[in-house]
This record gives C-alpha cells, sequence and structure tokens, in this order.
C-alpha cells in the first residue's frame, strides 16, 4: 500500500507541475533564491514537498522521459490509460473465473435449452423498438382523446409481433397509471382457440359488460353495437382495448365477422380499440375492402422479416445471461445467415441451435460410451504412446457447439428432397438451375428454351466453361423435367420454342443447396 500511495502522489505531481509550467502568467513566490522548478511547483500547490520525493522522481529516468511533453491532457490521458488496463485485467480475471461448459452436465444442458426456448420471454424485445413505438403512440393517443380506432399489425411468422404488443400493453397500462388516466379494459385472445368465429362478440362484451347485464336474447354482436350508438346514461364507459391475434382465423366465406368487428371502432359512442394480428400483408386490402370505402380503415403496422445482425444480436443477447460460453462466433454467424436468408424467422433460428446443441449432446455420449469400451484395452499404450496434452485439445473441441454441429442441424431444418436432388446434379444441370433463377428472379414466370439456353450460355462465358450445344441442353432440360425440378410445356416441335417454368424447384431451395460452392454463389449473384 504506501508503494502504490507513493506512486499516486508522483503522478499528481507530474500534473500539477505541467499545469503550472503551461500557465505563462505564474506569480513567483517569496523566496527569489529558490530553484524555477521548485518556485512552479510550490506557486501550483501549497503543499511543501518533502525532499525524500524530488530525488526519486529526477532518479527515475523512464519517468521522467514519459512526462516530456508537459501538458495536462498527457497526464490525465496516462493515469486512465492505467485504469483502462487494470479495468481490462479484471474482467479477463472474471471470464477466467467463469464456469465452463459442460455439456455432460445436466443441469447447464436445461439452462441453455431455457435460454433459447421461444416460449422464454426476454426482458426486451430487441429490434423492434421503431414499431412497438409506433403502437405505443397509436394507443396514446386513443386514450388521450378517448376515441376509438383499429390498428392491424402483419408481418412474416417468427418476426415478434405477438411478443411486441405484449409488451406494448405492458408499456401502456404502466403509462395510463403514471399519466393520471384510467385504465383500459384489456381483453387479448387468440382466434385460433374460438370455437366458433362470433365468439368474439360475446367475449368482447362479457369483458365490457357485468354478467346481469349480458343476460338477453339478443345477440353479443347487436348487443355491441346498440352499447356504442348510444350514450351511456349513468357514468362514462372505460376505454376497451381488445388485441386479436391470429385474426385470420375470423375469415369466413362472407367475411361478416371480420367486417363487423373492425366496424364496431367506428360508432360515435365506441370506446372499443381493436389491435389485430395476422401474417397476411393485405388482409385489410382483400377482406374489407367496404372499410376503405367508409373511410374507416385501420391503420396498418408492418414487422418485417429480421435480418442477419438482427438474428445474431438476439441470439447473443439470449446468451449473455449464462455464466458460459456454448458457442463459437462463427456457428452463430452461420445460423443466422441462413436463417436470414430462407425466411428471417426467429423462432426457427431458436430450434436451430436447440437441435445444434442435441447433436454436440448425443456427439459427447457417443464418444463417452466409445471411450468406456476401448479404455480398458488401449490404457497400456496410451501411458506409453498419447501425449499429455492430448486430453485437452480434445476437450476443448468437443465443450462448446463448433460450426460442424450448426451446419449439421441447418440441414436438418432445411434439407428437403428437392435439395438432395440438386446437390446430387451434374455440373451442367446445376448451371442450369442456376440460369433459370436468374432468368425467372424478375416478374417473369416462364420463357422458352432458347432463352434459357441464353443465360446458360452468359453464365458459361463469364466462368470460362465451355457450354454444351444445344441438342445436348434440351436432353438436360427435359432430364431436370421429369425430375420435377423444371417444366417443359408448350406445343411446339421446336424444342427452342417450348415454354419452360420452375416446377418444385424454387429459388430458395437452389439457392440454399448449392450457396456452399463458391463457384455457384457467384452464378446466383
Amino acid at each position: 500500500m504506501p508503494a502504490i500511495a507513493q506512486r499516486s502522489f508522483e503522478l499528481n505531481e507530474d500534473i500539477m507541475a505541467t499545469q503550472s509550467e503551461s500557465t505563462p502568467d505564474a506569480v513567483p513566490s517569496a523566496g527569489g533564491s529558490t530553484p524555477p522548478r521548485r518556485r512552479l511547483r510550490s506557486n501550483s500547490s501549497p503543499m511543501k514537498l518533502s525532499p525524500i520525493s524530488k530525488p526519486m522522481k529526477l532518479g527515475s529516468p523512464r519517468k521522467r522521459l514519459s512526462t516530456c511533453v508537459n501538458t495536462q491532457a498527457n497526464g490525465i490521458e496516462k493515469y486512465f490509460t492505467q485504469k483502462k488496463v487494470q479495468t481490462l485485467c479484471k474482467s479477463v480475471e472474471k471470464s477466467v473465473e467463469k464456469p465452463k461448459w459442460n455439456p455432460k452436465d445436466v443441469k447447464q444442458i436445461s439452462e441453455v435449452k431455457e435460454a433459447l426456448h421461444v416460449s422464454t420471454v426476454p426482458s426486451t424485445v430487441s429490434c423492434r423498438e421503431d414499431e412497438q413505438k409506433r403502437v405505443l403512440e397509436f394507443l396514446k393517443q386513443c386514450i388521450e382523446q378517448e376515441k376509438a380506432g383499429s390498428l392491424y399489425v402483419c408481418g412474416c411468422p417468427g418476426t415478434g409481433k405477438s411478443l411486441s404488443i405484449e409488451k406494448v400493453k405492458q408499456a401502456l397500462v404502466d403509462w395510463a397509471g403514471e399519466a393520471g388516466f384510467e385504465e383500459p379494459n384489456v381483453l387479448a385472445l387468440n382466434c385460433s382457440s374460438l370455437t366458433k368465429t362470433s365468439d368474439i362478440f360475446t367475449k368482447i362484451l362479457g369483458k365490457d359488460q357485468t354478467p346481469k347485464e349480458v343476460k338477453s336474447k339478443t345477440s353479443s354482436l347487436q348487443l355491441l353495437q346498440n352499447l356504442y350508438s348510444q350514450r351511456p346514461l349513468y357514468s362514462r364507459r372505460k376505454m376497451m382495448l381488445v388485441i386479436a391475434d391470429e385474426l385470420d382465423f375470423l375469415i369466413t366465406k362472407d367475411r361478416a365477422v371480420l367486417h363487423d368487428l373492425f366496424m364496431l371502432t367506428t360508432y360515435q359512442f365506441s370506446r372499443c380499440i381493436l389491435i389485430g394480428v395476422a401474417n397476411a400483408i393485405d388482409l385489410a386490402d382483400r377482406f374489407l375492402p367496404r372499410l376503405q370505402s367508409l373511410n374507416c380503415k385501420p391503420m396498418v403496422i408492418t414487422f418485417r422479416a429480421y435480418s442477419y445482425d438482427q438474428i445474431l444480436r438476439i441470439l447473443q443477447q439470449r446468451l449473455i445471461t449464462l455464466p458460459y460460453t456454448v458457442f463459437q462466433p462463427p456457428a452463430l454467424e452461420l445460423c443466422a445467415r441462413k436463417v436470414a436468408a430462407a425466411s428471417g424467422d426467429m423462432r426457427k433460428a431458436l430450434c436451430i441451435c436447440r437441435s445444434a446443441i442435441e447433436i454436440l449432446e448425443a456427439e459427447v455420449k457417443e464418444s463417452a460410451e466409445n471411450l468406456n469400451s476401448s479404455s480398458v484395452a488401449d490404457a497400456f499404450f496410451e501411458q506409453r504412446t498419447a501425449p499429455a496434452q492430448a486430453p485437452v485439445v480434445k476437450k476443448q473441441e468437443t465443450d462448446v457447439v463448433t460450426i460442424g454441429h450448426m451446419a449439421s442441424a441447418l440441414s436438418k431444418t432445411f434439407k428437403s428432397p428437392v435439395v438432395d436432388t440438386i446437390q446430387g446434379l451434374p455440373q451442367h444441370q446445376q448451371i442450369i438451375l442456376c440460369s433459370a433463377v436468374r432468368l425467372f428472379r424478375g416478374k417473369k414466370k416462364d420463357s422458352t428454351v432458347a432463352q434459357l439456353n441464353k443465360s446458360y450460355i452468359d453464365i458459361c462465358k463469364s466462368t470460362f466453361i465451355p457450354p454444351v450445344g444445344i441438342f445436348e441442353f434440351s436432353s438436360m432440360c427435359r432430364v431436370l423435367n421429369d425430375q420435377g425440378l423444371l417444366k417443359l410445356g408448350g406445343q411446339s416441335r421446336d424444342e427452342k420454342l417450348k415454354r419452360v417454368t420452375m416446377n418444385a424447384a424454387d429459388e430458395a431451395d437452389i439457392t440454399f443447396a448449392l450457396q456452399g460452392i463458391r463457384f455457384f454463389r457467384n452464378c446466383l449473384q
């Protein structure tokens, strides 16, 4: 401790000395015979320096060299650099102290799988802050103005719609209490659990009124329409928030239930705020055209598919709560890249990570069984020939989920018979499929064999591969047609004029099957 205190005292001396030296208008001390350096120090601080500190400072040439630049920033920067180094060392020590991931430990496996489970609700919904803010602002405006409204939330599966709406509902209740507004009645239901589509009106009526008031021979829809058409007689009616998840289950032949549900928000004295959640982006345009004609079309908020960076960030946030390392960083990057390219479904990414853990778990069990069966026979040879560090290297290789484990999990999830067929084709037939992807990437759905051959020749020329002739090309197209990957049609006798379209193989299958090879990856760009 005395050495540390003395070192910090010397550091303060350096900082005070640089301050006084950089000040041009220093007032000289009373003693004129005092040396200039001693005079500057005495002027900067009233504290008298001991005669011991001076020779110690002069006797350290390395320290004097480091303080040759007489600026205050240099001294402070030096101090904080030391602090950063100390903090870094402490963080490294903490990371070393963390327990290591052991795939043989049942408790640790359970903790990791629970952290990556779809049903595990995180404390915050990452990468959906803008969408949540828009929904919350819409609800706040409705409650402040005491008016009804409708909102439609759409997006692909696994994009965080339901989870975001649940977080917004909690935030709205907290905001209402803090802002002094009356807390709204909240009805959150999944439309897939309804016995009949019209039961949703019964649930809304039961939430809005007491059971004694609900008893009537009139239908629940008519009671709600009468309720929202008349001014309340006795007291001001509370706002009502209805969250209808899986809204597309309410679509009927006449679309009456869906239309009547949104129409409840258009009555004069309605206090109903409706949020519908579904996957279809154009549901409001296809099934609710009358709402648009009545100028009552709901506000639409679209949740886009997760990108590579967003999927990787969410996976890292889920795993950061664990006190040990489970995945190699490249393994998580591979999972995020493949899922983002295929669908952007976060639930699928979580399932793939859990599958990779199960693959590692099975691999560890199998290696343990093989080790136990051969340990007696190989004990003598291991003592003589096995190096001392071999077990450590082997343990490090199987302690975490590697790229190989993740690739196996991705293959189990995405592979299909079509992908297997594409990967087993000869090279020129694979080039034809790449040509078809590039040809049909726009709005074009079909073309001729001649145009497909032209696209094929362009790829061959750009990659310096000799193309086959037109007759052999037509023959390979017929083979792909027989395998169900392409579809040849038309009544023309000329092979070049026959129509060709994609059949069982689509762009996603072809991309997934061939993206592991750089040559085909460049062809598909």
